[in-house]
């Protein structure tokens, strides 16, 4: 699967992303989590809106705050002051609670400046 080198991708594109990890999740019978901060649960909603959503995504996270990162995600508090709301670290953790906290198999996380 291509990422685009872009931040955030173009609706059409992201859509082709989409369905080629829908086929993927129910191909291994896979459930998708999201963690979100400053897409606001855009991901989620290209998720779901594509038809038969329900048999592939779980739920999403949106933690816009960074007390709401910890609180809903376990980001560690630590991390958060150390690397910065929007480091690599962050994201992994953000995806790893997320995953956690959906009972999910699979998880994706995004954050930066919006």
């Amino acid at each position: 699967m291509d990422v685009p080198d872009r931040a955030v991708p173009a609706d059409a594109e992201f859509q082709k992303l989409v369905a080629e990890l829908a086929a993927r999740l129910l191909e291994k019978g896979w459930r998708l989590a999201t963690a979100e901060s400053c897409t606001g649960g855009w991901i989620a909603k290209c998720c779901t809106d594509r038809a038969g959503s329900s048999g592939w995504f779980e739920r999403g996270f949106v933690t816009y705050s960074n007390a709401a990162k910890n609180e809903l995600l376990r980001v560690y508090p630590g991390s958060l002051e150390r690397d910065g709301a929007v480091s690599e670290t962050v994201a992994a953790q953000m995806a790893e609670g997320a995953r956690r906290g959906a009972g999910a198999q699979f998880a994706v996380a995004v954050t930066g400046i919006a």
